[in-house]
């Protein structure tokens, strides 16, 4: 079990699956939302009022939790493994308010994202390490026309992988904690 760091629900704990999951620290998850917190703030926008969430490789879904614990409106949760998806329900469940959540059972790699309805602000994407989807993923999303202007995109892998930014995304920040590096990107396309 873990528990979300701020908001709401701020101390609630939440489920991790016991397989094939990796959840992000606490540690990790402070500086993320620190960092997500600072560039909006600079930047005139609402820290999370009416902001929709994409969490991909959702897994317990403690990055898109911890965003509605934080006052995000909406959060979209895909994962494809059916036992994580029971837990993940669970942990939406006790976080969400008023059903704002959806769980997408997909194969990420293969998604256009068209069953989204709602533009999206900050998107996570955090999948198992042995995989590298960044460049695929982010080209899905891109031909989707699901990010607002400034959408922040939060990418977490294994610190050794090289990965290409596509054109419509700057590099606003990238930390490393031990094996893992998390970059923070910008969408620069209306």
């Amino acid at each position: 079990m873990i528990k979300i760091i701020g908001g709401i629900k701020k101390r609630t704990t939440i489920q991790v699956p016991l397989n094939d999951v990796r959840p992000t620290s606490a540690q990790k998850r402070e500086s993320i939302f620190s960092i997500i917190e600072s560039y909006r703030i600079k930047n005139n926008q609402n820290t999370y009022e009416k902001i929709n969430v994409l969490d991909l490789f959702a897994g317990s879904g403690a990055l898109g939790l911890e965003a509605i614990s934080r006052g995000a409106y909406f959060g979209y949760f895909y994962e494809n493994n059916i036992d994580v998806i029971h837990v993940l329900n669970n942990n939406c469940k006790k976080i969400c308010r008023d059903n704002n959540f959806e769980i997408k059972k997909r194969n990420i790699l293969k998604s256009n994202f068209e069953d989204i309805q709602r533009k999206i602000s900050l998107v996570f994407i955090d999948p198992p390490y042995e995989l590298n989807p960044f460049e695929k993923v982010l080209k899905n999303i891109n031909q989707s026309k699901i990010l607002c202007k400034n959408a922040i995109i939060i990418l977490e892998c294994s610190i050794i992988l090289k990965i290409k930014f596509p054109s419509f995304v700057s590099c606003l920040n990238e930390r490393n904690y031990g094996k893992t590096k998390i970059y923070f990107l910008i969408n620069n396309i209306n």
